[in-house]
């Protein structure tokens, strides 16, 4: 346990240029109070003592702002920057160098049972306000873009990005977007484009029409 607190420490110092001195990380860092007191609740979960757990998990929420449930399955070096506001379902799996910032909901979709909430593999890294919703796995290495709503899952080493996510980028190289509305919704540059349609339509017939005359 103690090893796992000294790693935990050592990867805010990582991730975190503010970090100046361990005292300050251990009485100030919200992220590693919620991931600490997660534990302690998860352990709790394991052993069927759900009202203890949860009890643990919201007593950290109040103080963290960050809503983790005791049945999230959290791997190692897990950072949460800033983190409020964070929400981690009751069958979340985090797998190790995971990070996530403020903002972000791991969560599902609906009032289904079993495995209804998403999957982070290997050093994945969860952007400000990024929605993750549903039983999805996020690929290995894979980052999703700040403010973004992932609904699919996302291969290995991908960048993704936008309202549903889109893959913008794969092992490095640029992804080609289909950009027909079915694929990724804009009302408003799908109206702009009827609008210039019919503009240009309007200046064909005023020319056809003046050189009439």
């Amino acid at each position: 346990m103690l090893e796992r607190m000294k790693e935990d420490v050592a990867v805010v110092f990582e991730q975190d240029p503010a970090a100046t001195s361990m005292l300050e990380v251990v009485l100030t860092y919200a992220g590693l109070h919620a991931i600490w007191s997660h534990r302690l609740a998860h352990a709790f979960y394991k052993k069927k003592l759900f009202f203890l757990a949860r009890v643990i998990s919201q007593i950290s929420r109040f103080f963290t702002g960050i809503e983790i449930h005791p049945g999230a399955t959290i791997g190692r070096r897990f950072f949460i920057d800033h983190g409020m506001g964070v929400v981690i379902g009751e069958t979340c799996e985090i797998g190790d160098d995971c990070t996530i910032y403020q903002g972000v909901t791991l969560g599902g979709t609906g009032k289904e049972k079993g495995k209804r909430h998403p999957t982070l593999e290997n050093n994945v890294l969860v952007a400000t306000g990024a929605k993750v919703l549903g039983s999805i796995t996020i690929g290995e290495n894979s980052k999703v873009g700040a403010g973004s709503v992932v609904l699919k899952d996302v291969p290995t080493n991908s960048t993704v990005v936008g309202i549903p996510g889109v893959i913008v980028i794969q092992d490095g190289v640029k992804v080609k977007r289909n950009l027909d509305h079915q694929d990724l919704p804009d009302p408003f540059t799908d109206r702009c484009r009827k609008m210039e349609s019919e503009i240009t339509d309007l200046k064909e017939e005023i020319e056809r029409l003046t050189s009439k005359k």
